[in-house]
């Protein structure tokens, strides 16, 4: 029985890149939170914590989820796997 080819652990370089990305993110993301609470509480004098509180949250973790998962998705282009996957691929459609 054929055996799978085990998946490649990412070097710490890759890991400790990521995570000082990871840093500059949530910080831009904390930036554009508190744009955008400025943004909502500039016109209406009633507004309540609740509203400021939902919109820092919605915003920023939404900046941060998808500008993680892009920092993932350019790491891994630049590992080299998938390029691997790519060849995998190439080979079992010619068969």
């Amino acid at each position: 029985m054929p055996r799978h080819d085990p998946i490649p652990s990412p070097p710490r370089s890759t890991i400790a890149r990521f995570w000082r990305i990871f840093r500059l993110l949530a910080l831009l993301s904390v930036a554009i939170a508190g744009i955008a609470v400025l943004l909502v509480g500039r016109g209406d004098p009633t507004l309540h914590i609740h509203m400021v509180i939902a919109t820092a949250l919605g915003i920023g973790f939404t900046v941060l989820l998808g500008t993680s998962l892009m920092t993932l998705a350019f790491l891994s282009s630049s590992s080299g796997h998938d390029e691997a996957a790519s060849h995998f691929d190439e080979e079992h459609e010619r068969e």
